[in-house]
């Protein structure tokens, strides 16, 4: 086992979403590398016009892959256009190199939550209700947990939101849509496995029969809850947030006069949160 703390991974594929805004990049994975699903890694490169020096510039990017694919890494990334490390990650081609810092970190973990949901009024026991809020690619930490079995079988439903601003920017969309249809092909066999519901909302133009509004209003007049067909209720949901700063700072306010509190490694909540840059 080598002494450094990264490994250098080569590109396998780079697939546009948005030509020029975003984009998924697959790389090899070194045995070295464990994570849990929901974690981020720290991508690195050279500094620019130094392709043979050591990394220099570092990036947290969450995994899209879950932990059991041995083979490769999937990550999910915007590219700004004026920053020092995106534009280059874009134009990266299979063969080139991408290092991954060994360490993985992040807080959206289902260790975060306190275990089980509550009693339904009949006194049958309930596993209740995972909420995936996402803006942008913050959706990334949620794909690799949707694709855990045990993530599945942890609950009885998972409501995925993925909040942007155009059309054109719901990535993944077909993967979610048929996992809202068929389920997890691994998760098959789980008895009493969860459901998936999949509101995909673009705020800047009109999307079948979802609002164009921010994650925020949706939460804060109900119409969230509407369109889930479930209620946000400290009892028995849990809640994860990732993506821009402002939509966690918001959000975590509203959640919290409803009882919702952030779970900490030995002191686990019904809410947690990643902000996404």
């Amino acid at each position: 086992m080598s002494d450094s703390k990264y490994t250098r991974e080569t590109v396998l594929q780079v697939h546009p979403w948005v030509p020029g805004k975003l984009l998924s990049i697959t790389t090899t994975r070194s045995p070295e590398f464990e994570f849990t699903a929901g974690q981020f890694a720290r991508l690195g490169l050279p500094a620019a016009g130094l392709p043979d020096e050591p990394p220099t510039i570092w990036r947290a990017y969450s995994m899209v892959t879950p932990p059991a694919q041995r083979e490769f890494l999937e990550f999910y990334s915007i590219v700004v256009p004026e920053g020092e490390f995106s534009p280059r990650l874009a134009a990266l081609r299979p063969g080139d190199s991408l290092y991954v810092d060994k360490t993985a970190f992040g807080f959206l973990t289902l260790d975060r939550f306190i275990p089980g949901g509550a009693t339904s009024g009949g006194g049958t026991p309930t596993h209740g209700d995972l909420w995936l809020l996402a803006t942008g690619t913050g959706l990334s930490a949620y794909l690799s947990l949707l694709q855990e079995p045990s993530t599945w079988a942890a609950f009885d439903q998972i409501i995925v939101v993925h909040g942007v601003r155009s059309v054109q920017e719901l990535a993944y969309r077909d993967r979610l849509q048929q996992w809202s249809r068929d389920g997890l092909p691994e998760a098959a066999g789980l008895p009493g496995r969860a459901q998936l519901t999949y509101l995909p909302i673009p705020t800047r133009e009109p999307f079948q029969d979802m609002p164009a509004a921010r994650l925020t209003h949706l939460i804060e007049d109900g119409r969230l809850e509407n369109l889930a067909g479930r209620k946000l209720d400290a009892d028995v949901s849990k809640v994860m947030l990732c993506g821009n700063p402002d939509m966690l700072t918001e959000a975590r306010q509203l959640l919290k006069t409803r009882g919702f509190a952030v779970g900490r490694r030995g002191n686990p909540g019904n809410l947690a949160l990643e902000n996404y840059w």
